[in-house]
């Protein structure tokens, strides 16, 4: 039998306050790389394939449930409604499932570095050894707190002993009960009935299961973790923070190995959730969070925070904040860009410095240079956006789509009222306010004429620095003659040149 098969159920110990924790959040909800803590516990155990997954909820039972309707719905919550120690939580739980036979996993919701593969060899293990209660151990360097696992000289664990209770002897073992157990139902049912509240929480404690079983005879086994931090539980912020660095090594360490260049992992932050393909760059300071995915090729930060978002191959994002967008190959983004959801970039497409995007298609190989708005718009092929261009596209009730053509030049300081197209090959003038469509080839131009009022500075602005300058201009223009006067059409013609900036 192997291990998938070997689990009929797993329980989820979820009930508790966690008081140390100083939070209206529940406790197994706080989150760290990408998974609420339960998120991580539920992941692990997914793959055992067990028919039932109960998760006992107690404090903050609402907020827990609608979370687990959302990470695994499959889940079953079984609530305990008054919180009487880790024993009377599993009792609950199998209360719920009547009818089962076989193992049954059993582990607290705040255990977050708990891997699969752990979770795996333990239930190999307990069907290996013909057990009928199998406890997961680690060895530590610090036992501080914790119970420790009494063996026999044969090696066969006897107890668990809490620290308190404890010997000057048994105080000096560094293997501790990690939290986590399996047990086949029908036993597990009668220890736990069985248990006493002779404590001074008067509460059933899952710990005290081992010792009658022992002493009945029955087999039982214990199973050190390979790696101490997978059985490490979380209970302040100050743990959270050290479980969430942890994750993190972990995570980045995979990548490294997989191929993946991660230039500064003490500064570089990945979710369990993203991924990343081999030779992909990532700079320091980067943040990949959710479902974030960056291909072979592209290049990530320095400085960049990239959320449920795609980076395609070859693409690069540089100090920016990415949400919910897709930057398609070989496309660039940045430095100081804000891409929010709905964004997607076309291959070879350029967001520059200080540019802002909503809901916008960026086609093939079009630019958007520098310091615009650019929300709710379809941008064909080849199209350059002029500097300080803003696309309106919110009438204070409704947003409204701008469309704009392949190889259209927008000039500076243009605004696109929307609903507004700007038609293929298409130029709009430097400054203009389009408010109406503008033909395929043409010049759209929107703007008050040029009016010079002379001598402006010299009457209003007296003695001042501007006065003396325009004073001193105007003496030398008289020596040398009278300028040309340049006429309206002459005005006219210099639209075309003014129309674009992007350098």
């Amino acid at each position: 039998m192997s291990a998938q098969q070997a689990v009929a159920a797993v329980v989820v110990l979820a009930a508790g306050q966690g008081t140390r924790m100083r939070s209206a959040t529940p406790k197994v909800l706080h989150e760290l790389g990408g998974r609420s803590m339960l998120g991580h516990v539920l992941a692990a155990a997914a793959p055992l394939g067990a028919g039932e997954t109960l998760v006992v909820v107690g404090s903050g039972r609402e907020a827990v449930e609608e979370h687990l309707a959302a990470v695994a719905p499959g889940a079953r919550a079984v609530v305990q409604a008054e919180q009487l120690g880790s024993g009377h939580a599993a009792r609950v739980a199998l209360d719920a499932v009547p009818d089962l036979e076989g193992a049954v996993l059993v582990v607290n919701g705040d255990a977050p570095l708990l891997r699969q593969r752990t979770l795996t060899e333990l239930a190999r293990a307990h069907v290996e050894a013909g057990s009928v209660f199998t406890v997961l151990t680690a060895e530590v360097e610090d036992p501080t707190g914790l119970g420790r696992i009494v063996r026999d000289a044969e090696g066969a664990p006897r107890a668990i002993v809490e620290e308190r209770d404890a010997t000057p002897e048994q105080r000096a073992v560094r293997e501790v009960n990690a939290g986590v157990y399996v047990a086949n139902a029908g036993t597990l049912r009668r220890v736990l009935a069985g248990l006493a509240t002779d404590n001074a929480q008067g509460e059933q404690y899952l710990t005290d299961a081992l010792a009658p079983l022992v002493e009945g005879g029955a087999p039982v086994a214990a199973v050190r973790a390979e790696d101490p931090a997978d059985v490490l539980g979380c209970n302040d912020r100050r743990e959270l923070a050290a479980r969430r660095r942890t994750l993190n090594d972990r995570v980045l360490d995979d990548l490294m190995r997989s191929g993946v260049t991660v230039v500064d992992p003490a500064t570089t932050w990945v979710d369990v959730t993203a991924a990343v393909a081999p030779d992909a760059l990532l700079e320091p300071g980067v943040q990949l969070r959710g479902t974030t995915s960056v291909a072979a090729g592209a290049v990530v930060g320095p400085d960049s925070t990239l959320v449920d978002t795609t980076v395609e191959e070859g693409a690069a994002v540089v100090r920016s904040h990415v949400l919910g967008a897709v930057v398609g190959p070989r496309a660039s983004v940045g430095p100081f860009s804000y891409l929010r959801p709905g964004t997607r970039l076309a291959a070879d497409a350029k967001v520059g410095a200080f540019v802002e995007t909503k809901n916008a298609e960026v086609g093939e190989g079009s630019k958007v240079p520098h310091l615009s708005y650019v929300g709710d718009a379809t941008i064909g092929r080849g199209a350059n956006i002029g500097a300080a261009t803003v696309f309106v596209n919110y009438d204070g009730v409704a947003k409204h789509r701008t469309t704009i053509g392949d190889e259209v030049r927008i000039g500076s300081d243009t605004m696109l009222v929307a609903p507004v197209t700007v038609g293929d090959g298409a130029y709009t003038a430097a400054g203009s306010v389009i408010t109406q469509d503008v033909p395929p080839g043409a010049m759209g131009v929107a703007r008050a004429a040029q009016r010079n009022v002379a001598g402006w500075v010299r009457r209003r602005r007296p003695g001042s620095a501007a006065a003396r300058a325009a004073a001193a201009a105007e003496g030398a223009a008289g020596q040398q003659g009278p300028a040309d006067a340049e006429t309206g059409a002459g005005a006219d013609s210099r639209a075309g040149s003014a129309a674009n900036s992007e350098q």
